[in-house]
């Protein structure tokens, strides 16, 4: 059976710089009827054990640390047994909200994480924040881009230990490189393709945002 993709949407705060703002959050399943990752644990870990059901949840994958994709992961997995992964250049802003929790693993750029049939390889890309990444699977078509890309543009790089050019580096680098038909499955609203994007770089680059 081949692995699809499911999608819930959980809801809560970001909080950065002494900031606070309401948010709803894109939860990413993929797997079979018998195993799954987790894509960003935001929020709610009943909503996303719900999901997941009575299947084996293997590992919760962080697209970067904000705590709006982190903050029910700790939780999630000490209920379930499954591994958090994070890149190790995020760890700084993971300690913000979970001081006394380390990730269990470290994400490396090109390593592939499987799920009941998926590849899901992972893309550094930085920018947004210093160890965000995506995760391509060319076997689905799909890459999920956390708060990298979106449809529309850039993840914002107006807080701290985020960076513009750096993000605009790695969106034409990683991500526009990827074929146009590509879905963009994102951390927060809409999807979108490579496709539809890659025609604005230029605008992205004169707005600065």
């Amino acid at each position: 059976m081949a692995a699809r993709i499911e999608l819930i949407v959980t809801s809560g705060q970001f909080s950065l710089d002494g900031g606070t703002w309401d948010v709803d959050n894109n939860v990413w399943l993929v797997g079979d009827d018998h195993e799954v990752v987790v894509i960003d644990a935001a929020h709610d870990a009943d909503a996303i054990l719900a999901a997941v059901g009575e299947r084996r949840l293997t590992g919760i994958v962080c697209t970067h640390a904000h705590n709006d994709h982190i903050d029910a992961a700790p939780e999630l997995a000490d209920r379930t047994g499954a591994t958090i992964w994070l890149h190790p250049d995020d760890l700084p802003l993971w300690k913000q909200t979970h001081p006394h929790r380390d990730p269990d693993a470290h994400l490396v750029d090109g390593q592939v994480i499987e799920a009941a049939g998926a590849d899901l390889t992972v893309l550094y890309t930085p920018g947004h924040a210093p160890g965000a990444v995506c995760l391509h699977d060319p076997g689905l078509g799909v890459v999920f881009t956390g708060d990298t890309l979106f449809a529309g543009g850039p993840g914002a790089t107006g807080r701290s230990y985020s960076h513009f050019p750096t993000i605009i580096d790695s969106i034409r680098d990683r991500l526009l490189t990827l074929p146009p038909e590509t879905r963009v499955l994102t951390g927060h609203g809409e999807s979108t393709t490579i496709g539809a994007e890659a025609p604005h770089l230029r605008e992205w680059i004169a707005r600065g945002h």
